[in-house]
């Protein structure tokens, strides 16, 4: 059992942009301001529908996006990202340019890693 001595809030926070989900839907939300379900699901390909729905409630309880449901039928629920989602966005950007500027000598050194 962990102790509040061994709990950092920090690390419990950046934990939440440790996989790849999250910080793909902040961006595709920074890129296109209000998205559907649907919309989000297309653009990122790869996402089950499971997991995007389990992202977008996380992002949502840490406060980054809010969720808006119309009442109409079918049901149209629309997602954007709040202030602070939106504050995070410049910092997400230069973790992405840092990646491209650097993804080839990245690529060079796995590939002499894995042929070791």
């Amino acid at each position: 059992m962990k102790t509040n001595e061994n709990f950092c809030p920090i690390r419990n926070i950046l934990d939440r942009f440790g996989d790849k989900w999250s910080i793909l839907v902040l961006m595709e939300l920074g890129k296109n301001k209000v998205m559907r379900f649907n919309e989000l699901n297309r653009d990122i390909s790869d996402i089950s529908q499971k997991m995007l729905t389990v992202t977008l409630r996380t992002l949502e309880a840490d406060g980054l996006v809010t969720r808006k449901i119309y009442p109409v039928v079918p049901p149209r629920v629309e997602y954007n990202l709040t202030e602070d989602g939106y504050s995070l966005i410049p910092c997400i950007q230069n973790l992405v340019d840092w990646a491209l500027e650097h993804k080839e000598t990245i690529l060079m050194s796995r590939k002499t890693y894995e042929n070791k």
